[in-house]
């Protein structure tokens, strides 16, 4: 399952939406309005694979990762969020639910950094 964060503009979530990407978005189909950053990771717990995106720097910490989720900071500007959701989800890499539990992603327009799961190091990852 695809969560965004409220962050996320609503106009994003429905290109999604038309691309036919299954995404629910915090506030509106999950969760509720005003969720705090520490009531994020018990709301992902209670789901089925989540992969959460987001535009908050502040999920890039590598003692987040778990072995149930996956988070992604997109560091990229708003307007950019659907397709750069898109990307990540078709890349090789990551392109099943299983290939992106226990990550930590931060996704830039150069590159991808992920921490993984019990990993000393964070690795980058070219387009």
């Amino acid at each position: 399952m695809n969560v965004l964060d409220e962050n996320v503009p609503r106009l994003q979530w429905r290109y999604l939406k038309t691309r036919r990407m299954p995404t629910r978005q915090i506030g509106y189909e999950i969760g509720r309005s005003g969720m705090q950053d520490d009531e994020i990771v018990p709301l992902l717990l209670s789901l089925s694979r989540p992969t959460f995106f987001t535009l908050d720097q502040d999920f890039y910490r590598p003692r987040l990762c778990h072995v149930r989720y996956a988070l992604v900071w997109l560091d990229v500007l708003q307007v950019e969020v659907a397709l750069f959701i898109r990307r990540f989800l078709h890349h090789s890499l990551f392109d099943t639910a299983g290939s992106r539990m226990g990550t930590v992603v931060h996704v830039s327009h150069g590159a991808l950094w992920v921490w993984r799961l019990y990993a000393q190091q964070e690795v980058r990852i070219d387009w």
